[in-house]
């Protein structure tokens, strides 16, 4: 659907995701390594299997860490996670795959931008669920300063940074979404 406006909001949770998936990685690294050692004498596929999975876990570590120091931004575990959850499919805790499988799919929703599409009917913010609100559903938008305010009328308030546009220098596009939002509002509130 063509929305009128779009706006994305800044992301909050992304280093807490990056310390998270890090941490969860080296220790399945950890615990393959000591698999793959403590089942030397006994099952050799399983040894290999673990070490091989270690050894990509270790190179895609390293490869976040140095991007990281590059100055990029936006580093991914999604593909380390579900390494791992394939070296616990073949560990004695299979349901912890699972899990890893989840963190790999949460990971990318955390990291993806939250944006709120304005169309002339609706407002739709885009999460893991789509939201879709009619404008009765609101008493106040406002765009100020990089701040987007919505309250609702059943006394919820969001109030979210927005991402900076390097194109985007002036103020009459605030002023024009504001006053889009505010004739928006008054036609639901005639209604």
């Amino acid at each position: 659907m063509h929305y009128q406006y779009v706006v994305i909001l800044k992301r909050d949770s992304e280093h807490a995701t990056n310390v998270l998936s890090f941490l969860l990685c080296l220790l399945s690294v950890v615990f393959f390594l000591y698999s793959a050692v403590s089942s030397i004498g006994g099952n050799q596929g399983l040894a290999y299997f673990h070490t091989g999975i270690s050894i990509i876990l270790i190179i895609g570590l390293i490869i976040s860490l140095l991007s990281r120091r590059a100055g990029r931004t936006q580093t991914r575990y999604r593909y380390l996670l579900l390494a791992a959850a394939l070296g616990w499919f073949a560990s004695p805790l299979p349901w912890l795959a699972a899990l890893f499988i989840l963190l790999a799919f949460l990971e990318y929703q955390t990291k993806r931008p939250l944006e709120i599409g304005f169309d002339s009917d609706r407002v739709v913010i885009n999460t893991l669920i789509r939201r879709r609100y009619d404008w009765s559903a609101f008493s106040n938008i406002v765009l100020r300063d990089g701040l987007l305010t919505i309250d609702f009328k059943n006394n919820r308030l969001l109030q979210k940074e927005v991402v900076d546009d390097p194109e985007d220098d002036d103020d009459a596009d605030e002023k024009e979404f504001n006053d889009y939002c505010q004739a928006r509002l008054l036609d639901a509130s005639q209604k």
